[in-house]
């Protein structure tokens, strides 16, 4: 009997911590009146349609609106080709300050990236975004240029041999007149033999 009563009584007790134990949610977070709050002017933007390896650097203006200095602890880009440049001093209330961009524009194609800004603002993080185009240089026309896997150097052609004009005296043609061949009648004579 001892046995069961010391193992209800050391169930009722486990039972009445874990019930006693359950957390208090505050029913709102209690936000500071005076911390500062990075106010972007623009929180996007597009490149729209650029050439390959043109500028891929964009810049993106704040204000701090709030009443204490803000400190940027961290920005960072969604992949290694987009890397911001951040203030590293504090940015006092109602100063402005930048956050710079630069876009790998080597990268043909459509792209859509975004950098996340971590600070001590109410509103961190921040996401801004950058979109556009990266266009390929124009190619030449293949269908008059066929290509071939095997290089080739141009022909050059040699350069034209150089040839004395000689002039040559005109050749004298003489014609001769035809001989006439004329045969002298011959008298035979016969002789009489007595």
């Amino acid at each position: 009997m001892k046995k069961l009563f010391l193992a209800l009584t050391m169930m009722a007790g486990t039972f009445g911590v874990f019930a006693q134990t359950t957390p208090t949610v505050p029913s709102a977070v209690e936000a500071d009146p005076n911390a500062p709050t990075m106010t972007f002017e623009k929180d996007a933007i597009d490149y729209g349609t650029i050439k390959q390896d043109a500028d891929g650097n964009r810049t993106f203006t704040f204000t701090n609106t709030g009443k204490t200095p803000i400190i940027i602890s961290e920005a960072h880009g969604s992949c290694g080709c987009t890397v911001p440049t951040y203030p590293k001093e504090p940015i006092m209330p109602g100063q402005k300050a930048d956050i710079k961009v630069h876009y790998d524009t080597h990268r043909v194609g459509p792209f859509s990236k975004s950098v996340t800004v971590n600070s001590n603002a109410k509103n961190s993080p921040v996401v801004l975004r950058i979109s556009g185009t990266v266009e390929a240089p124009a190619s030449e026309n293949t269908a008059t240029n066929p290509t071939t896997i095997i290089p080739t150097t141009p022909v050059t052609p040699a350069p034209a041999a150089t040839t004395k004009a000689t002039t040559k005296a005109p050749v004298k043609t003489t014609t001769k007149a035809p001989t006439k061949v004329t045969k002298a009648p011959t008298k035979t004579t016969k002789s009489t033999t007595k």
